[in-house]
């Protein structure tokens, strides 16, 4: 449910974004979303839709690009998804720890017409 103010607030900044650019209409957003930013993106797309309607985000796009989660080896330093049941760095074989790859929310573009 808290996709809902979140949807709000990027129909709220596209808005803005139009207006900046003396455009009467948004025509798509560009979301990063990390898989464990705590957003899901099917919900964000349906509350887009659904509150969108007669603003200038109306028929506008939402294109959300997924990152996976990724570890950090603390002795070498490579950034490496986990496998099931294994904190293993592929590179050296020490475990790995959580990193902010996967945390990511945020708007990369606004295109509008």
């Amino acid at each position: 449910m808290h996709e809902l103010p979140i949807t709000e607030h990027i129909i709220k900044m596209a808005t803005e974004e139009c207006e900046k650019a003396g455009a009467s209409k948004v025509r798509s957003i560009k979301l990063v979303c990390g898989d464990y930013c705590g957003y899901v993106p099917e919900s964000i797309n349906m509350y887009f839709d659904v509150i969108g309607k007669d603003t200038v985000c109306d028929g506008a796009r939402i294109d959300i690009e997924r990152v996976t989660p990724k570890l950090k080896c603390p002795e070498c330093g490579t950034y490496f998804e986990k496998k099931p049941l294994s904190f293993e760095c592929p590179k050296c074989g020490a475990d790995g720890q959580p990193s902010e790859i996967g945390k990511e929310f945020y708007i990369d573009s606004i295109e509008v017409e």
